[in-house]
């Protein structure tokens, strides 16, 4: 998951929430003399996991490609820590009317093989990345542009297990709602006003793409060519399942200028390993620590560590199509599931307080966050109460526990701790036996809800696109959106979600998105746990890190020595 944000309004309130995020005890060495002491050509060191796909950046929807997608491209907009949008590649954004937009690209922009970029580049990359043949991940992300619904066209069918299958079938190939009206002027009409479009520009779904990219984009993603601050030391540099090598782009002149000399991703499986790595002064800085060192982080890295309240949160997903879940038992169910977790426990004993009780579908570091939803009271702890919906459930349709209640999750993330508490919590409160169904590979998971293969329940997680209400639902529980895996759907929330889109200001907007909350909380695809609080520790090699709004390192700004 990545970024975007645009209006000025709406720029100044996610500002305004993400002041309440604080540093730990590494804000100490990353004042302006330590910087200073930085060498520019240091090659940092870093954690990763083996991204899903070959790096495209509106395929790329996991964190562990994404990392890298983000380096190597520069989009119309790019985000400062804290939130700000600024433009990047656009040299401005306007709108009269928030439907009817004039984007105007700076001139003399190229990717690192030396193709301009222009107004068409981005036509012909939105409607490649739109259009539902191409089968990219974040193609839902382009849905506000008039002509949408026509190249991302698909049929539906469902099998006699009640798998549902989707066939791409565009009734044409561009988006009627797309012109480059000169090489440096982008026009873009949406199917209706809404006011903060252009605050998606900075995600990864909307960078540009090279001619070749869109010609053979599977070679092309395993050496990708983009205009960010950095680049692919060489061809073959994605050794997978090992590393991936990047350097500093010499001709980048963005927002996001390297303070070194390049990243390398280092693959882990484990996050155990990775951080012995970083005590060895062998791996330079990681965003995941093993549930363990969430206890020690702060004396096992001295001024070398910081934390902050991030946009990033974890939900507990419940496929429709698993029988135990469906119709009123099911229901009934799914709020005892959500009543039998002690949130509060959890995120103080395994994760040392580094996380945070959820409240909602999205963390409170978002503008227009708000807590007490209308049916949010499932999110406390209750355990007389979980095992009384059990019960009823019980009475109109009795459970099918021949099988232990599995939860797919990835083991490279530090999730096998939490994942156990949970599950002790199902046996004791409700008498039902759970466990994990471990994977070594993020992408493994996301392949399996993919193809609503789940036996189980699955751990899943958001890091913000950008600090909108909005992009902590749509893209994750909108009908047809690009990780609704489990294929959620209610017309009334996918009612609210538009109605806010078109809404005259942002506080208008925000009250729909809290009232399609409340429709997730009555419905319960997936059960909030805990908002993050995101820890980041480095090695000694590294002079300054930090977090940005969302929670992912800002790779560029680290300073090494």
């Amino acid at each position: 998951m990545r970024f975007t944000r645009t209006s000025k309004a709406l720029g100044i309130m996610a500002i305004a929430a993400l002041a309440l995020t604080g540093c730990g005890a590494g804000g100490g060495s990353n004042d302006g003399a330590s910087q200073a002491a930085g060498d520019p050509n240091k090659v940092i060191t870093a954690y990763n996991g083996e991204p899903q796909n070959p790096l495209m950046p509106a395929n790329t929807n996991e964190t562990s490609g994404g990392h890298v997608v983000e380096l190597l491209f520069e989009g119309l907009r790019s985000y400062d820590a804290d939130g700000k949008p600024v433009n990047a590649v656009a040299e401005s954004i306007d709108s009269p009317d928030a439907q009817n937009w004039t984007i105007k690209v700076k001139q003399g922009q190229k990717f690192t093989n030396g193709e301009a970029i222009t107004a068409k580049t981005f036509v012909d990359t939105w409607n490649f990345a739109a259009n539902s043949k191409n089968l990219q991940n974040n193609g839902f992300f382009f849905e506000s542009i008039a002509g949408y619904e026509d190249v991302s066209a698909v049929t539906t069918e469902k099998s006699a297990d009640g798998k549902t299958t989707t066939t791409p079938a565009p009734k044409a190939e561009t988006m009627s709602g797309l012109t480059a009206t000169d090489d440096s002027t982008l026009t873009v009409k949406l199917a209706q006003p809404e006011a903060d479009w252009s605050l998606r520009l900075g995600y990864s779904a909307f960078y540009p793409l090279p001619s070749a990219a869109l010609k053979d984009p599977k070679t092309y993603g395993e050496n990708p060519v983009g205009n960010g601050p950095y680049k692919f030391e060489k061809t073959g540099s994605w050794i997978h399942d090992q590393s991936i090598s990047l350097v500093k782009n010499p001709d980048y002149s963005g927002p996001r200028a390297a303070k070194n000399g390049g990243v390398t991703f280092k693959i882990y499986t484990d996050p155990s390993p990775a951080y012995t790595d970083l005590q060895a002064d062998n791996l330079d800085i990681t965003d995941v620590l093993p549930s363990n060192a969430t206890k020690t982080y702060v004396t096992d890295f001295p001024d070398r560590n910081a934390t902050k309240a991030v946009a990033s949160n974890a939900t507990l997903d419940i496929p429709d199509y698993n029988p135990n879940f469906q119709g009123e038992a099911g229901k009934l169910r799914r709020q005892a599931l959500s009543y039998a977790i002690n949130r509060e426990e959890i995120t103080k004993v395994v994760f040392n307080g580094t996380k945070m009780p959820a409240k909602a579908f999205a963390p409170p570091v978002i503008a227009g966050f708000k807590d007490n939803l209308k049916g949010s009271e499932v999110l406390k702890f209750d355990a007389a109460k979980a095992k009384d919906l059990w019960a009823q459930a019980e009475k109109i349709k009795p459970y099918d526990g021949s099988k232990p209640l599995q939860i797919a999750s990835n083991t490279d993330g530090g999730h096998k701790e939490w994942i156990d508490a949970v599950a002790n919590g199902f046996k004791n409160n409700l008498g039902i036996q759970a466990e994990i169904q471990p994977f070594a590979k993020f992408a493994e998971v996301l392949n399996l809800r993919k193809s609503q293969s789940l036996p189980g329940l699955t751990r899943s997680g958001w890091q913000g696109d950008y600090p909108s209400l909005y992009n902590f639902l749509g893209p994750v529980w909108a009908t047809g959106a690009s990780s609704n895996y489990e294929k959620y759907s209610n017309p009334e929330f996918d009612k609210l979600l538009k109605e806010g889109l078109a809404a005259k200001t942002t506080d208008e907007a925000n009250a729909k998105f809290n009232q399609a909350q409340e429709v997730l909380f009555q419905d319960l695809p997936g059960l909030p746990l805990w908002d993050y609080t995101r820890p980041i520790v480095w090695s000694s090699h590294v002079v300054k890190a930090e977090t940005g709004w969302n929670g992912g390192i800002l790779y560029y700004d680290i300073t090494a020595k």
